[in-house]
């Protein structure tokens, strides 16, 4: 360490290179979040669905994952969200207007054992998919 005259503007830089070698404050600096995220900086986004299908888990766990594959509505970007909830997937169908979130996997990551989808559906044309699932609310027709 120099104690000389100029001797914080080193200690400055030093500083500033050790909090850059942070993962999520040089994600913040670097924008990286809005240029390669789909969904960008919100936490939700509009998508029309494309087509439904089903996914292998990932061992050790066996069965069949049901997924769709949504357009967002923002900037047209094609990503897979999974469905959540049993028999769930029965009341999406193909051009229906979803709203997708994040899974929650750590650093924009998958989930457990669903492969490579980072978003979930939460509703449909407006409405919770709980909430139709449980037969609480009707889905609206578009």
């Amino acid at each position: 360490m120099g104690n000389g005259e100029f001797a914080a503007r080193k200690l400055v830089g030093l500083r500033k290179h050790q909090r850059m070698l942070k993962k999520p404050l040089k994600r913040r600096k670097l924008k990286l979040k809005q240029k390669y995220d789909p969904v960008g900086t919100v936490p939700r986004a509009k998508a029309l669905v494309l087509q439904k299908f089903a996914l292998q888990q990932k061992q050790p766990n066996s069965g069949q994952i049901k997924c769709v594959k949504v357009q967002l509505v923002k900037n047209r970007k094609v990503v897979g969200a999974f469905v959540p909830g049993d028999g769930s997937i029965n009341f999406i169908d193909e051009h229906d207007e979803v709203t997708v979130e994040g899974l929650g996997g750590s650093q924009r990551g998958q989930m457990g054992a669903i492969p490579g989808l980072k978003y979930k559906v939460v509703e449909v044309n407006g409405t919770n998919l709980f909430q139709i699932r449980t037969g609480k609310k009707e889905k609206p027709k578009r």
